[in-house]
């Protein structure tokens, strides 16, 4: 019998605003505890998360997935960095993509897999300037005008 689907889908909509996506990549997340019955009532939360390298790991900081309430001595600490699992080549390629200047990785949305899995997709991406966000805000509101007629 094939696993229904499922719908939690949490969305980092500030990166969208203030970072330009070069390139996207799906991610694994390694979790314990009662993680994962959190993010599937949920309860996570993207906001101001980024990636960064320790060696050749990356870790993802500042997502806070809440506790789990029916949890007992299994809680997990909200707050902690997370290890995401990715390929070596992906791993590198991203690695000396960072070395260069005005380049980041955040994160972009969580979602469970089809297998049942918790993914994280992630994004290398540039600062925009001020102007290219007011630029971003423009199309948008123009997106909307055509939209409506």
């Amino acid at each position: 019998m094939p696993k229904a689907r499922s719908t939690i889908e949490i969305k980092n909509r500030r990166a969208r605003f203030d970072y330009e996506f070069i390139e996207k990549f799906v991610a694994g997340i390694v979790l314990s505890g009662t993680e994962i019955k959190s993010i599937r009532a949920g309860k996570a939360s993207l906001v101001d998360s980024y990636c960064y390298f320790v060696g050749s790991e990356l870790y993802v900081r500042n997502m806070n997935i809440s506790e789990y309430w029916w949890g007992s001595y299994n809680r997990h600490d909200p707050g902690r960095d997370r290890k995401l699992l990715l390929n070596k080549r992906e791993l590198r390629r991203l690695q000396r993509a960072v070395r260069e200047k005005g380049l980041t990785i955040v994160t972009v949305r969580m979602f469970i897999s089809e297998r049942g899995y918790a993914k994280l997709e992630i994004a290398l991406a540039r600062g925009k300037r001020e102007y290219d966000k007011r630029e971003s805000i423009k199309e948008k509101d123009m997106r909307r005008e055509r939209e409506r007629l």
